[in-house]
């Protein structure tokens, strides 16, 4: 069994509705790191049957070079969704990276689509274990179970917030554009993105922020999605290609960040080895670097070689 990809870049995951072969082929081309064709909310019920073999269709013909590729199901709770998994997987598994399962709620939904996928991959003779599965969070339910879907397979890759549903399932009175309301607080979501966040971080996933559906508010994308950067998290949904530049900016350190971190861990490794001393900790200009230092620095490093940075600088050993 193959092991999943649980890294890949994730910055700006674009939605694309699965039954619109236009927008499916605009995609293409278009600098999402991920893009999901979505079987689900976008796609009318009438429309779902016709859209699976449009997403075949466009997974093996067209041109996703760079690109991880998702497709979003129905969840489980419909009629849906054993036939969208059958049919994608059968048609196109092998141009397809992921299965993104909306609604989760327990383990046993994650359990239900991995032993699907397995039987899929034996009988079709795949690679077994190469599609992975994206979890969403989107209700209550969801997210007190978040830990154990977070370790129910190791096919899970990331974590993904739900926001629409989950205010929904709530009862949390959602804002308008523009509308300010001084009741409303401010950190209203903060629980639930650090929940889904310490749930990725302990089994080693990805945290994925949700969709921001006023596509034309450019400044409100940013701002909310720098409250997720700033908590960790490796990327957000783009619903139109306009907030995609945005999240590949805001969810990649800078330049001067990422060649700090190289530089962090190149002194480091030096300062700790035979010819630098073996030193648990060292200067670092003005700034002491010891082994938090170094976890800190591969988490930034780690983020811009996924972007594709390339360090401007050296470092060079100090004289004795």
């Amino acid at each position: 069994m193959s092991t999943v990809n649980r890294l890949r870049p994730r910055r700006s995951c674009l939605a694309v509705p699965g039954s619109n072969p236009r927008f499916l082929e605009k995609a293409q081309g278009l600098a999402a790191d991920q893009v999901f064709l979505d079987l689900e909310d976008a796609c009318a019920p009438l429309a779902k049957e016709g859209a699976r073999t449009t997403v075949v269709d466009a997974l093996n013909n067209g041109d996703w070079t760079g690109k991880t590729r998702v497709v979003r199901v129905n969840d489980w709770t419909t009629h849906w969704t054993y036939r969208d998994v059958v049919t994608v997987v059968e048609g196109a598994g092998q141009n397809l990276d992921c299965i993104m399962l909306p609604k989760v709620q327990d383990a046993h939904q994650i359990v239900a689509l991995d032993l699907l996928l397995t039987q899929i991959e034996k009988t079709m003779g795949f690679e077994v274990g190469k599609i992975g599965i994206e979890a969403q969070i989107e209700n209550a339910q969801g997210l007190t179970n978040v830990n154990a879907i977070a370790q129910a397979s190791a096919r899970v890759e990331t974590i993904i917030f739900g926001p629409g549903d989950f205010m929904a399932s709530l009862n949390m009175r959602a804002l308008t554009i523009g509308e300010q309301l001084p009741d409303y607080p401010s950190d209203a979501f903060h629980h639930i993105l650090m929940s889904i966040l310490m749930a990725a971080r302990a089994n080693n996933l990805q945290a994925i922020d949700g969709p921001y559906a006023a596509i034309r508010n450019t400044d409100g994308y940013r701002n909310i999605a720098r409250r997720s950067a700033a908590l960790g998290f490796d990327g957000k949904w783009a619903l139109h290609p306009d907030q995609i530049a945005a999240a590949n900016e805001i969810y990649s350190p800078s330049q001067e960040d990422f060649d700090h971190a190289e530089l962090i861990l190149d002194a480091y490794d030096y300062h700790a080895s035979e010819a630098g001393g073996k030193k648990g900790s060292a200067m670092l200009g003005d700034e002491m670097i010891d082994e938090a230092s170094r976890k800190m620095a591969l988490v930034v490093s780690g983020k811009g070689r996924a972007a594709g940075m390339q360090r401007t600088g050296t470092f060079e050993i100090p004289e004795v």
